[in-house]
């Protein structure tokens, strides 16, 4: 699987294939793939990425009309901010609090449903490696597509399984490490997420409402779940300028 996150600390320059991003004074991102021949337009002029190949990384550089921008390897979380979205997408403030909760580290092996726009899915399958295995179950075909596509611009579907299907149906797996639910009703498929579980395994969902999470609540003590935990994630930026802190 070749990891379009990843560069290799002896790439100094850009390489035709890199995803990149271009970030203007101010502070609008760009975030695309080089290739050979290929322009890229923006309200701040045009961009031709031959200009872009063989250049060091962190330097400035300049549209056909002047215009100024920096030149960039994405991080992961500028890359899951951008991702097309099919349905709301999860932040990184959540995605990194879930993946440690779940133990999520290279080997893993992990269900999801469902795939959703695939910002999920791209912070799993960056963290899991070659050797890790993620099962992505998504009911609407379309959906799945287009994380499809935006996982294929990144270069991070070597390690992922994707199946189009109602999970009350069942996982084709059993024995995962993990097994992750974003779905409206995460409490109807309890049964199945126990059935594709390794002994002492991890399982998570995410819910918008207080309703949802009580009726998840009393499902997992239904069906045995046990070391139960309930959290609300919160962010809070800023300003970075230390006269006016606040």
């Amino acid at each position: 699987m070749e990891d379009l996150l990843s560069v290799e600390i002896e790439q100094a320059y850009t390489r035709a294939g890199d995803l990149i991003q271009l970030v203007g004074l101010s502070h609008k991102s760009f975030i695309f793939t080089l290739i050979d021949g290929g322009e890229f337009h923006t309200h701040r002029g045009v961009i031709k990425h031959d200009d872009l190949i063989g250049k060091p990384w962190g330097i400035q550089i300049f549209s056909h009309n002047g215009s100024p921008f920096f030149l960039l390897q994405p991080s992961l979380p500028d890359i899951l901010k951008s991702t097309k979205r099919a349905t709301q997408i999860m932040y990184p403030k959540e995605i990194g609090y879930i993946l440690i909760q779940l133990g999520v580290k290279p080997g893993t092996r992990i269900i999801e449903a469902g795939t959703g726009s695939g910002s999920f899915t791209t912070a799993l399958s960056y963290a899991i490696g070659d050797s890790g295995r993620i099962y992505s179950y998504e009911a609407k075909e379309s959906n799945q597509k287009i994380a499809i596509r935006s996982l294929e611009k990144l270069g991070l579907t070597g390690n992922i399984e994707f199946k189009v299907r109602d999970i009350r149906e069942g996982f084709d797996e059993i024995g995962v490490d993990a097994v992750f639910l974003d779905v409206a009703n995460p409490y109807d498929y309890l049964k199945q997420v126990k059935t594709a579980l390794k002994p002492g395994g991890f399982f998570a969902s995410i819910l918008p409402t207080m309703n949802q999470v009580t009726s998840l609540l009393t499902a997992l003590r239904r069906n045995d779940f046990a070391f139960i935990d309930v959290c609300d994630i919160s962010q809070r930026y800023y300003k970075t300028e230390p006269s006016r802190f606040r």
